[in-house]
């Protein structure tokens, strides 16, 4: 490649290959939500706006990596610590050398990523560790472990574990870690005060305007087990953070069949803005095979009614389909994001990650190429169907979100028009995401017409 890497292909990059990094420096790596958090989180400077990304540091594969972040001012690093005489020898407040980047007034570090195959340079940033993460709630729980931000959005994993990780069951995702760190690196039912308290700070401390609650597997296809199921388990939380905190909510849970929907229109009432559906897999042989317990539980095709019944609700671009790029050929992965658009859903295209303690821990990450195929597509599936994408300063850091592809094809009019419409949107929801994000006594802020 006779050229640097556009801020998504760096991105795309990353997500493959991984990054060389001391681990003294930067933020707290917190593996949560089925592990998929396990990276670091940095920002590369982009127009029109700074990609975030969770970039995998402690996985095997990034100890190979051709990506290295520069701390310590090397020769191949001009502008480090040891070039500046005001921070050398500086001491932090441990006695240890300082040798983070330089501070600008947001809290973010500046740093260099340097691509050792070619000798270029990369300037990014990485945010502060927010000191929320640190502070304890009323009932003395520390808001890490209550939730995370990834991006400027707060993840929350509501339930105990997921029961496909349950010995009786026994079908967990065969990429998942959830059955790890729910007990361990978060706490395993957490209290809705606590949610609410942690909540408060992201938004007051860290601008969080986006509060994404998640659960796993819990009976969802036996209507007799309905006060167990995720979507239940979400509803007091929703309420909740809609009534004191205010923002957008978005709600990630096992479907339930069509006959149990009013879940989902309950939820909407509630105060939920947005839902998630994780199937994974487009290739029925691959999904079966990785996805053992919802293969044999609800099956593929719940997913997709689940998906279109409630983008009809909240309407077109308001659900997402999820699905994990890497493990099944790509033309399986271009099938499933038509799918996903053709129901109403945009796509959301996680980079496969062998996480650390999961069954697919020893497996290679996907090629990168590949993967800038795959987005390439992606964002012309979105144009041609005309989704809005973009439309909320909502940045998520585990995939590259449908507005950061818009590079990675060559410019058209129709590109350029589709742009200019989002652009517009944009502009337009700046009132409504102001209004939004006061709470609301009586709920109605939390219901979409």
């Amino acid at each position: 490649m006779d050229r640097m890497f556009k801020p998504v292909e760096l991105e795309i990059e990353l997500f493959c290959r991984g990054m060389r990094v001391d681990s003294a420096d930067g933020r707290r790596i917190t593996r949560t939500r089925a592990g998929l958090g396990s990276g670091l989180e940095l920002i590369i400077p982009a127009r029109p706006k700074d990609i975030w990304v969770n970039v995998p540091v402690m996985e095997s594969f990034a100890r190979h990596s051709p990506f290295v972040l520069c701390t310590t001012g090397a020769p191949a690093c001009p502008g480090g610590w040891e070039d500046d005489p005001d921070r050398r020898g500086r001491k932090d407040r441990r006695g240890r050398e300082d040798r983070r980047g330089r501070e600008d007034r947001r809290g973010r570090l500046s740093y260099t990523i340097v691509d050792e195959r070619t000798g270029d340079r990369y300037a990014i940033e990485i945010p502060r560790e927010p000191e929320w993460y640190s502070y304890t709630t009323t009932s003395g729980v520390e808001m890490s472990r209550i939730g995370v931000l990834q991006g400027n959005y707060l993840g929350i994993y509501v339930s105990a574990r997921c029961l496909y990780w349950a010995s009786n069951i026994d079908a967990a995702c065969k990429f998942c870690t959830t059955g790890k760190n729910v007990g361990t690196a978060e706490e395993s039912r957490k209290r809705i005060a606590d949610v609410v308290e942690t909540a408060l700070a992201a938004r007051n401390e860290s601008g969080s305007i986006f509060t994404h609650f998640n659960t796993g597997y819990h009976y969802e296809e036996q209507d007799d087990r309905e006060s167990m199921h995720g979507l239940r388990m979400c509803e007091p939380y929703v309420r909740a953070v809609r009534e004191q905190v205010g923002g957008f909510i978005g709600v990630q849970a096992v479907p339930v069949p069509a006959r149990k929907f009013h879940e989902y229109d309950e939820l909407i009432e509630a105060g939920t803005d947005h839902f998630s559906f994780c199937y994974e897999f487009e290739d029925p042989e691959v999904f079966a095979r990785l996805c053992p317990g919802k293969a044999k539980t609800v099956g593929q095709h719940a997913f997709f009614e689940a998906m279109e019944y409630t983008a009809k609700k909240l309407g077109r671009g308001r659900v997402s389909g999820e699905i994990i790029a890497g493990p099944e050929p790509i033309e399986a992965t271009k099938r499933g994001i038509d799918r996903i658009v053709n129901a109403g859903a945009f796509p959301t295209v996680c980079i496969f990650r062998p996480t650390i303690g999961s069954e697919m821990q020893h497996e290679p990450p996907p090629d990168p190429e590949a993967m800038k195929e795959v987005f390439a597509y992606l964002h012309e599936a979105c144009r041609r169907a005309g989704l809005p994408v973009g439309i909320l300063p909502i940045e998520v850091s585990l995939v590259v979100q449908p507005e950061e592809t818009a590079a990675l094809v060559e410019p058209t009019f129709s590109g350029n028009v589709y742009a200019a419409k989002n652009w517009l949107m944009r502009q337009a929801a700046k009132p409504y995401v102001r209004w939004k994000c006061a709470p609301s006594r009586d709920g109605v802020r939390g219901v979409i017409g």
